[in-house]
């Protein structure tokens, strides 16, 4: 069993002040029917609601993803935090003193370190907004001019400035942080015995996360430099480039007023912050042009909605063209805002200058879906006045058409296609025809490759989740003369546990569910299908395991009695296994019984 590191009475309270569906309905929307509450899953794609919550019992699973867990691990897993983050979040929801962790010593240390490292990180984002209004940041002040940013605007994005190479890490050091923690937080670099500010001379754009915690920085130089315009921190133990995304606290905001419908991702921060400016709140941007499947999954907990708005340039369609494949795989509804590629209208912030609020709302009312925007793309390659031209331009679009996978969608492309080349429909048809046949046997080639077997759960183990079940729900069939422990020694733990009444979401705090597929099953399993034979069934799984059991130890027996040369001892065996030989045949529990 695992040490979760708190009085398990105390997480039972926990748990008993976050209700786990008022929990959870916080982040998705939960309808009852029956006895419990469905969603839509927020951890996998899905049109159907498959995620359920059993209040009751204070757990959630997922019947398609077979995501589960109770409401610490929810949020865990939502939130993108540990286990302890998740603890300290409940227990001041709940207005709970949090006692002193007992853990493993090493968790407590980077936990200890996170929270030292997210202090320093703060303390200096604060120090970093109070330098921008300080007359030595003249260079700042007069680039937010020509920006055109408000005040408002400064305060949401917390923008501010970092002096120079030193400022900011004698201010650390007052303050009470070590060189090392100024390391650790990505605030300081160290060249030739010298600490320094790599942000000095900077404008510094924060980055928070989802729980509204600065993380990290990026930062914008101010006049001509020889190196990097934008520069961000060094990965950290709270830091991570790949996976942060700027102006998502903001964005979580609006989810939990109710305000919304999609994120729009662009490219940098100041097009973000151009963006909020015009009216769209729900803006974002990764660190640098390149979405990764990271970012993908913490924006999958927003919205299933994206507007892709890269820059207009070759890059930026280069951009937009692979954040496609990425979102379409974490199963978003994608369409592409086409930014134009003529000088001084690059990127939204641009096209906003010089088109207003209502020029980059046009844009983005007019995004394409994502077979639009490619065959759009595709044009551009090719001169349809020529015939050769034509055909590729076809074979082109035609690969794009085929990952539709719905005939009735794929007819108004393949009308549009005709329309642009002249060539025949039902020689598109075809062509698309042997593009999906090549798909599919591709598909049936990595099938066979990966060997890809399904087998039938042992009946085995079939019996002991349905007993361990049983047991677990406080099932009034449950035959309480049975010593479990003994039928059942491997999972005595389990068994201890049930024998104790304990509540089901208890099982989280007690094992590590995650990693034991048989006590994972055991939670989510679903007794409608026994509703008039659970007796029946579990009496059955009962003779299953003792039948094997008692089958187990005649064998054992024989061979003691195969390799006995004692006439005493052999006769004391034989004695032994008739006794197991009438119990199989009376079907007999009585070896199980408890003495």
């Amino acid at each position: 069993m695992q040490n979760k590191g708190f009085p398990s009475e105390w997480l039972y309270q926990l748990k008993q002040k976050n209700n786990i569906v008022s929990i959870i309905g916080k982040y998705v929307h939960l309808e009852k029917k029956g006895s419990r509450y469905w969603a839509c899953c927020p951890f996998h794609n899905e049109k159907t609601p498959s995620f359920s919550v059993n209040e009751d019992e204070g757990f959630y699973y997922c019947f398609g993803c077979k995501e589960s867990g109770d409401v610490i691990s929810f949020v865990m897993k939502y939130e993108s935090c540990d286990f302890l983050d998740a603890i300290h979040m409940l227990a001041k929801n709940a207005n709970m003193e949090v006692p002193e962790f007992t853990g493993e010593r090493d968790v407590v240390e980077k936990k200890q370190e996170k929270e030292r490292v997210l202090k320093l990180l703060d303390l200096t984002y604060k120090h970093y907004q109070q330098n921008l209004y300080l007359k030595e940041a003249k260079p700042a002040q007069d680039y937010i001019k020509l920006r055109g940013f408000t005040r408002h605007e400064l305060e949401d994005f917390k923008l501010g400035y970092s002096l120079d190479r030193h400022e900011i890490i004698n201010y650390l050091r007052k303050q009470g942080f070590t060189y090392k923690e100024m390391l650790d937080a990505g605030v300081a670099q160290h060249k030739d015995n010298n600490y320094y500010d790599v942000l000095g001379g900077r404008l510094v754009f924060p980055i928070f996360n989802l729980l509204n915690e600065c993380v990290g920085f990026s930062a914008r130089a101010l006049g001509k430099v020889e190196y990097a315009k934008y520069i961000n921190t060094a990965e950290t133990c709270v830091f991570h480039k790949g996976r942060v995304v700027f102006g998502i606290n903001l964005v979580k905001a609006l989810k939990q007023q109710g305000k919304l419908d999609k994120i729009i991702i662009v490219e940098g921060q100041i097009d973000v912050i151009a963006m909020h400016r015009a009216g769209f709140k729900s803006t974002v941007a990764c660190m640098g042009t390149a979405l990764t499947v990271e970012n993908a999954k913490e924006l999958k907990k927003l919205t299933n909605n994206i507007i892709l708005c890269f820059d207009g340039d070759g890059a930026g369609v280069k951009a937009t063209i692979k954040s496609i494949d990425i979102l379409k795989a974490e199963g978003f509804n994608v369409r592409i805002a086409s930014l134009p590629n003529t000088p001084g209208e690059h990127d939204p912030d641009e096209v906003i200058k010089k088109r207003g609020k209502e020029g980059i709302e046009k844009i983005i009312n007019d995004a394409l879906p994502i077979t639009d925007y490619l065959i759009k793309t595709e044009l551009k390659n090719y001169d349809l006045s020529k015939a050769d031209e034509r055909g590729k331009f076809a074979s082109a679009a035609l690969v794009h058409i085929s990952k539709i996978g719905k005939n009735s969608e794929e007819e108004p492309y393949l009308d549009k296609i005709r329309d642009l080349t002249s060539i025949p429909i039902d020689i598109l048809r075809r062509d698309l025809d042997k593009i999906k046949q090549g798909q599919v046997v591709k598909k049936n080639e990595t099938k066979e490759e990966e060997n890809v077997l399904i087998s039938r759960e042992n009946g085995n183990i079939r019996a002991i989740k349905f007993i361990l079940s049983s047991l677990m729900f406080k099932k009034d069939y449950v035959n309480k003369n049975i010593d479990y422990k003994k039928l059942l020694p491997k999972y005595r733990d389990i068994i201890d546990k049930a024998e104790q009444g304990i509540p089901i979401s208890s099982y989280y705090d007690y094992f590590d569910v995650e990693n034991m597929p048989v006590l994972k099953d055991c939670i989510n399993i679903d007794f409608s299908e026994f509703e008039s034979s659970g007796k029946q069934y579990f009496n059955e799984c009962l003779w299953i395991i003792a039948k094997q059991e008692l089958i187990n130890r005649q064998d054992e027996f024989a061979e003691k009695y195969k390799l006995c040369s004692d006439i005493k001892e052999r006769i004391e065996i034989a004695q032994k296994l008739n006794s197991i030989a009438k119990e199989l045949r009376e079907k007999s529990l009585e070896e199980f019984y408890v003495r």
